[in-house]
């Protein structure tokens, strides 16, 4: 398999002082009245200026001449070549490529928004040219297509996966090294350089993202209510070993149940509790 090789380029100055002997000929065979000197001058000219070539920087030219690879300019400058290459030029720059969110089946089947950005740039110009019909155009399908595989190997969260240790919603960089070495795999045949991939949004698709959201705050409802229970129990008992060691009052099982249920109703409940004066005796 063929790869990328450096091609050294004539100065482009040099055909430009060429191009200016060539037009002093040329009006000197005017001014002789020489047709000969005339068209043999102009047709040199035109050969020439065909093959000035101008490479910004974190640009490259790739050089072909009559479908045989000769190399390629990444130097910048002012240069000139052979007429006859055919010059196909391919930007070195980093690009970003942010998707528009697609919709994809998670591990565990629920349908979810996700997308990426992507940075890339072109490393190695004879397989972008060579291997690849449109180098572009495939750099965002096979990212689209890594990242609908990511998307089936972990579950969006563990909800319904509760042995799942990495989740694509909280997975983090693990998830993005992951997506990153998958978009690495697939653009390495067209001499792309994968700088950074990471994905930049993630959601429940429409259709099941109202009832994920009643679950998600069910979930944390529950987890709200274990902490406050366990809490007032922990109260509760501590109000009983206090009273029971500094003797402050003898309670039987009955009032310390009823003493228990009334501690437990204002400390769990939604509601600030509102007090009941008893103005009589402490039985009635």
């Amino acid at each position: 398999m063929k790869t990328e090789k450096s091609f050294t380029a004539a100065s482009g100055y040099l055909a430009v002082f060429i191009l200016l002997v060539m037009l002093g000929i040329t009006i000197l065979g005017i001014l002789m009245r020489n047709p000969y000197v005339i068209v043999i001058s102009m047709v040199l000219f035109a050969f020439i200026s065909i093959g000035l070539v101008v490479i910004n920087p974190n640009e490259s030219c790739v050089l072909i001449l009559f479908g045989a690879y000769r190399g390629t300019i990444k130097e910048n400058g002012f240069f000139w070549v052979n007429p006859f290459f055919n010059r196909k030029k391919i930007s070195l720059r980093a690009r970003n490529f942010d998707s528009e969110p697609i919709k994809v089946n998670d591990k565990i089947g629920n349908p979810i928004m996700i997308g990426l950005v992507l940075v890339w740039k072109v490393e190695d110009t004879f397989k972008a040219a060579f291997d690849v019909d449109d180098y572009e155009h495939f750099v965002f399908v096979q990212s689209d297509a890594a990242l609908r595989k990511l998307a089936g190997i972990y579950p969006y969260d563990n909800f319904e996966d509760e042995e799942a240790e990495i989740t694509l919603r909280a997975g983090g960089e693990e998830v993005n090294e992951q997506l990153e070495k998958e978009i690495v795999e697939r653009l390495q045949m067209a001499g792309i350089h994968v700088i950074e991939a990471r994905i930049n949004y993630i959601a429940y698709a429409s259709e099941i993202a109202s009832a994920m959201l009643r679950r998600q705050q069910a979930t944390a409802i529950v987890a709200a209510r274990f902490k406050i229970v366990e809490g007032a129990v922990s109260m509760v008992q501590m109000a009983l070993e206090q009273l029971s060691e500094k003797s402050i009052i003898d309670m039987d099982e009955e009032k310390k149940a009823a003493m228990v249920s009334n501690l437990m109703v204002v400390l769990c409940g939604d509601k600030d509790a509102t007090p009941i004066v008893n103005a009589g005796t402490l039985h009635q």
